[in-house]
């Protein structure tokens, strides 16, 4: 297992853990600082001071009722579908790939693609707000055209890493893809 530290697109640090299973089988997971309990304070408080100062001028306690309950419902929703502590991809060189998203509440979520669907992994680039993003993707086999491809499963979207993380991760996705291509011809 080795572990490199690396920076999304916005400068947030990512660290990337390379975990290699087999030959034909390695498991590669971006990994997100966890939720910082100050800045959870500092919203909690914000939301509070702002319904205690609507109760003030208006007297009426159910603004800091309902303050608390729509904080702690916003909380509960932010951990359990927003905020994902780590995505990870296990490439099987026999089998396919596995994505897994690690949600910050301990919910996971898995799409599993047959490798007889993959076509090749790419890196692909996008012009958003002004500026140039990279992002890796899993193109899939479009099953009337063999040349052509159907579908693209864009990967990473939540921890958007830098083009030096996603240089390692594609390289690490073209060896395994690589000896697949590779197999059925020296047999």
């Amino acid at each position: 297992v080795e572990e490199r530290p690396f920076r999304s697109a916005s400068g947030e640090p990512l660290a990337l853990r390379r975990r290699q299973h087999s030959a034909s089988c390695r498991e590669l997971a971006l990994r997100r600082p966890r939720l910082q309990l100050r800045s959870l304070s500092a919203v909690t408080s914000a939301v509070w001071l702002a319904a205690y100062g609507v109760f003030v001028l208006s007297e009426n306690s159910m603004v800091l009722s309902a303050a608390i309950f729509i904080t702690l419902i916003g909380l509960i929703i932010y951990l359990h579908f927003v905020k994902i502590d780590q995505e990870s991809l296990l490439v099987i060189g026999s089998l396919g790939i596995q994505l897994t998203s690690s949600y910050a509440s301990g919910k996971e979520s898995t799409t599993f693609i047959e490798m007889s669907r993959v076509k090749d992994v790419v890196i692909n680039e996008a012009i958003y707000m002004q500026k140039v993003i990279y992002y890796l993707c899993i193109l899939l086999k479009d099953p009337q055209d063999p040349q052509g491809v159907s579908e693209v499963v864009p990967l990473f979207q939540s921890s958007q890493p830098r083009l030096d993380c996603l240089m390692e991760v594609y390289k690490s996705c073209q060896e395994i893809l690589d000896q697949r291509k590779e197999a059925p011809q020296s047999s």
